[in-house]
């Protein structure tokens, strides 16, 4: 048991020591993360020294059970493909700059606004592609107004991180935490939307206490710079969007499953838009950008960490620790947000995903541990990627905002909202 325990803290150490230094390589020109690196040696070691068996591996890559990594990641990037090619055509830019002239000269209306359409963006789409696009906006917009961009881009972090709980596929921890309990998309939504509403409620009231003074300042509003929007694009990506959320609500009543549902509209979506481009004479260009920004280095990193826990379960770990927390889901929620923390968000979902397995979970468990991987993100940078990559676009746009600073915002906002939620899914 020492042995496969070890190893599994000195990976998890790497990954967040990468994650927070921003480990990386230069390779012709771009840049590559470490943190996956850190994880896939953990995992070949695992491998090697027979810590996790060819059979288990086998069979948790390559039967047809529901908790089979590689159909959650199928999902995961069908839908975020979605996303991204919705930023490429400039649809979240001409939404953010609708908010900015709806706002007027008012911080406080600005503010709401921005925290509104981030919020229902995230709900439909990923809280990291609602980060990575957002993020640079805000802080051009603050840049041009002369305001301060903090209450905005932390309110929108807050948001997207907040939020990412209310549909199945908001957050890859969610796909892969459902699906392996077998919860399908209208069960997840029953418990998870009236959560959401709370947490989202509550995070919002304590941002505007913390920020409200420096949201009462007016703003000089400047005309902002005109973006490129392709509408037709735009409006093919939302439609495969919308018609791909119906299917997979219905998925399990008309016998498919959710991923194969995803893969079809997230293909279907990429060959209307090639198709159309193509008659109009247009390159490509929108569709090779989509693919190259997708993360593939969540791939390898989940497949790894998948098989440090299959180490994990072989060795009687993840039983011994089902045994030792309360059956009891504010137990369970309080000790996935922590544990985010501490090895981030997809590592604990697969860890706390194999100790409910091991134990007699009840629903509510599940779906605690659900809301810890969402909002363990607010805590400090190191409780999901989405917030190193926040971190990361903030210090290419010169913007001091220290790992010390994360946390002291994110301890007063967090532990609010991890309660409130819990206490919502416990009375339901």
């Amino acid at each position: 048991m020492l042995f496969p325990l070890v190893l599994f803290c000195l990976t998890a150490a790497a990954v967040i020591g990468c994650v927070v230094t921003g480990a990386s390589v230069h390779i012709k020109g771009r840049s590559y993360s470490l943190y996956w690196i850190a994880a896939l040696v953990g995992a070949v070691i695992a491998v090697a020294a027979g810590f996790v068996s060819p059979d288990q591996i086998q069979q948790s890559f390559f039967t047809n059970t529901a908790v089979n990594p590689l159909k959650i990641l199928v999902l995961f990037f069908s839908m975020t493909a979605i996303s991204v090619f919705l930023d490429e055509a400039g649809f979240y830019n001409h939404l953010a700059s609708g908010v900015v002239e709806m706002a007027g000269s008012s911080q406080i209306k600005c503010f709401f606004i921005l925290f509104a359409v981030v919020s229902v963006l995230t709900v439909f789409t990923s809280n990291d592609i609602i980060i990575l696009t957002f993020t640079p906006f805000i802080l051009y917009f603050a840049k041009r107004t002369g305001i301060n961009p903090i209450p905005y881009i932390f309110g929108e972090f807050v948001a997207a991180n907040t939020w990412s709980m209310f549909f199945i596929f908001g957050n890859p921890t969610n796909i892969y935490i459902s699906t392996a309990f077998g919860i399908d998309f209208l069960d997840y939504a029953y418990h998870m939307v009236p959560v959401t509403l709370a947490a989202g409620l509550a995070s919002l009231a304590v941002l505007f206490l913390v920020f409200h003074k420096s949201l009462a300042q007016p703003m000089q509003v400047q005309p902002m710079e005109q973006l490129a929007w392709d509408k037709p694009l735009s409006t093919i990506g939302l439609v495969f969007l919308g018609l791909s959320i119906v299917a997979m609500a219905i998925a399990s009543y008309a016998g498919f499953e959710m991923w194969s549902a995803a893969l079809a509209f997230g293909v279907g979506c990429m060959a209307i838009a090639a198709v159309y481009q193509k008659r109009q004479g247009r390159s490509l260009e929108i569709l090779t950008r989509t693919l190259k920004k997708l993360p593939w280095a969540l791939a390898p990193f989940l497949l790894s960490m998948f098989l440090l826990i299959l180490s994990l379960n072989q060795a009687g770990v993840t039983e011994s620790l089902a045994h030792s927390l309360p059956s009891n889901p504010f137990a369970y929620g309080l000790a996935s947000f922590a544990a985010s923390n501490v090895i981030n968000n997809i590592p604990m979902s697969v860890l706390f995903t194999s100790i409910l397995d091991s134990g007699n979970p009840t629903s509510a468990m599940v779906y605690s541990v659900i809301l810890g991987s969402n909002l363990g993100a607010l805590l400090t940078p190191v409780g999901a990627l989405a917030g190193i990559m926040w971190l990361s676009i903030l210090k290419e746009h010169s913007v001091k905002f220290s790992f010390l600073t994360f946390v002291k915002y994110g301890e007063i906002i967090s532990i609010p909202a991890v309660l409130t939620a819990l206490g919502c899914l416990c009375v339901m």
